[in-house]
């Protein structure tokens, strides 16, 4: 008789949330569980540190399989996604070389940058089987007219316009966006046009939704979300309007949609994106085939960093991953040097190789929606499409995205949100790793400096009264601050002047070599003092120009005095702790700690430090 096999846990007995969070309030210790467990996301809501299956019982999506309406777990039954490169075209004959070449080496999508020209096709895509490779151009809109219609033609010459795959990225919102200024000819005439154009093309997608843009400028998640959602509902609206079926305008629309380094939330956001576009476009008579969405994804510029590059690598990686299980249908991993420098031959290869990892080593693309069924994405999916679906409806209830663009309420909005970031990496609540936290100390920039993306289009000059979107990265304030320091004449001098309780002043010593590392100073550390003049004597003999004072709490009040009376003003004095009234009482102007808005501070220790 075969023997009973016991399920995996079988001898632990259920344990629901409530009783998980008591076990867990105890081991906190008397600490406020929400402050220390719940993360409140810039969406508006709050995410558990553990979630169960009662939580995702009544989610009607669950049922669904990947490939079926509303397409939440994809709108195919495969994840192969494609693996583009993108090329700023500015000698074609070279471009068309560096494709081929490319072309061997794992990339199944090209992106083209034409800027204002339309370039002889015939030159660029020579060699290149358009019915193999899929090829998507971006342009001026003023000229996406001309580019539709030369590449219809290059085609039918072809004999591959039956099967080339491929986009026009027609953004007649670009000016409005980067410039301040409306698109000069009408946007539904143009739109009516392309569709025309294309008809020949049924695999050439002419209508561009382009979030990457507004996500490259600040925005958070459940904007990208909900413009996107209202900028395809326009070009439904219109041309539907202007006689257009629903399955014909929406067979041309493509989703050019940013990646962030918050990894779930990105994976959540294209699941969301997915659903709720297929029940936007089926309110319009569509069939469940014109219902899916069509989703281009690449990795975020705005935080990509100037200093310890590197790590861009790692950032971008986190974000294919987002998106390749998220089953988008092609991904383009930004090089890792964009910030500085024209992409190289090395970061090209770099960026390409990454999705290769994914494919090859990790075998992302085996799976389709492997998320699907977690409980915490689950949740996200619906957290996420709720926000974003809410703002979808606040942009329509107020005529619509064109009209929120050309009033630049869409603008404004991602400014403010931009805003609030640059204030959070100021205050490190939000991190970029080897920029406000945890630095290269000895690191220089050398001659990099920023490259703004600048709009290159023929729109003419931007308007000067009106807002465009921020052109700045995250952690642009900090490399400013950072390069400031590298071209003084002297690098100032942090002295770590540790005394008293072990633990503390090793911690307080660790923060304030983060914090000042943040802008390039030189750190002076030691194994610590008996007395605060021993300390403070060796601080000027090593050429301080800060002393920042580590201990304890309970210590400081009798150790603030001291240090203060044996600097007596020869070096800037730092208390590494609370600014409390008793301390400030004592003399103290300086305080680092958590709380302390970190940029600022280090403004004005370089106003007064540096020459």
């Amino acid at each position: 008789m075969a023997e009973k096999r016991e399920k995996l846990f079988e001898a632990f007995s259920p344990v629901d949330f409530k009783t998980w969070r008591a076990k867990a309030e105890i081991d906190l210790k008397g600490a406020d569980f929400d402050k220390k467990m719940i993360w409140r996301t810039n969406e508006g809501f709050n995410v558990n540190p553990l979630y169960f299956d009662e939580d995702i019982k009544d989610f009607k999506t669950i049922d669904s399989l990947p490939g079926e309406f509303p397409y939440v777990r994809g709108t195919r039954t495969n994840n192969t996604w494609q693996v583009r490169q993108d090329f700023d075209v500015k000698d074609v004959a070279e471009t068309n070389k560096q494709v081929l070449d490319i072309l061997n080496k794992g990339v199944t999508a090209l992106g083209f940058n034409l800027h204002h020209n339309v370039v002889d096709l015939n030159v660029l895509l020579d060699g290149i089987h358009t019915d193999a490779v899929e090829i998507n151009f971006s342009i001026c809109p003023s000229k996406a007219v001309e580019l539709a219609t030369a590449l219809v033609d290059y085609l039918q010459k072809k004999g591959t316009a039956d099967k080339f795959v491929g986009s026009i990225d027609f953004n007649p919102f670009k000016p409005v966006f980067k410039k301040g200024k409306k698109f000069e000819a009408g946007v539904q005439e143009t739109a009516a046009q392309l569709l025309k154009i294309a008809a020949p093309v049924a695999g050439l997608r002419v209508l561009g939704v382009d979030s990457v843009m507004l996500a490259n400028a600040g925005a958070f998640i459940y904007q990208e979300l909900g413009y996107a959602l209202a900028w395809g509902n326009e070009y439904l609206a219109e041309l539907t309007d202007a006689g257009f079926s629903a399955d014909e305008v929406a067979s041309r629309i493509k989703f050019n949609m940013n990646i962030s380094t918050v990894y779930f939330m990105e994976l959540a956001k294209f699941r969301a994106a997915r659903m709720l576009w297929a029940q936007i476009v089926k309110q319009y008579g569509a069939k469940d085939e014109s219902c899916k969405m069509v989703v281009s994804a690449a990795t975020s510029r705005f935080n990509q960093t100037l200093f310890d590059p590197y790590v861009n690598m790692l950032r971008s990686q986190t974000q294919s991953m987002s998106a390749a299980l998220a089953s988008v249908d092609e991904i383009t991993v930004t090089p890792f040097n964009t910030p500085y420098e024209e992409p190289t031959d090395f970061s090209l290869r770099i960026a390409r190789n990454q999705q290769l990892l994914l494919k090859e080593e990790s075998h992302l693309d085996k799976v389709v929606d492997p998320a699907g069924g977690s409980y915490y994405v689950e949740e996200l999916t619906q957290f996420i499409a709720q926000a974003g679906w809410k703002l979808f409806l606040e942009v329509e209830d107020k005529g619509g995205f064109k009209a929120a663009a050309e009033s630049f309420d869409v603008t404004k909005a991602v400014n403010a949100s931009a805003n609030t970031r640059f204030d959070k990496v100021a205050k490190r609540k939000e991190q970029l790793l080897g920029t406000n936290q945890f630095p290269n100390f000895t690191e220089k920039s050398g001659d990099h400096r920023d490259i703004h993306a600048a709009c290159s289009c023929g729109c003419g000059e931007a308007n000067p009264d009106a807002p465009v979107l921020n052109t700045k990265r995250l952690a642009s304030g900090f490399e400013t601050l950072r390069q400031h320091t590298e071209a003084s004449e002297k690098t100032p001098v942090v002295f770590m002047l540790t005394i008293g309780n072990l633990a503390m002043r090793l911690a307080r010593a660790q923060f304030s070599d983060n914090f000042f590392g943040c802008a390039g100073y030189k750190l002076v550390n030691n194994n610590g003092f008996k007395t605060v003049e021993e300390g403070v004597e060796a601080g000027v003999k090593a050429g301080a120009d800060i002393i920042v004072l580590c201990s304890s709490d309970a210590e400081y009040p009798e150790l603030i005095p001291a240090a203060l009376k044996a600097l007596n003003g020869r070096a800037e004095f730092v208390l590494a702790g609370p600014e409390t009234d008793e301390f400030k009482a004592m003399g103290v102007t300086n305080f680092i700690n958590v709380r302390t808005n970190v940029l600022e501070t280090l403004k004005a220790f370089n106003a007064k430090l540096l020459k």
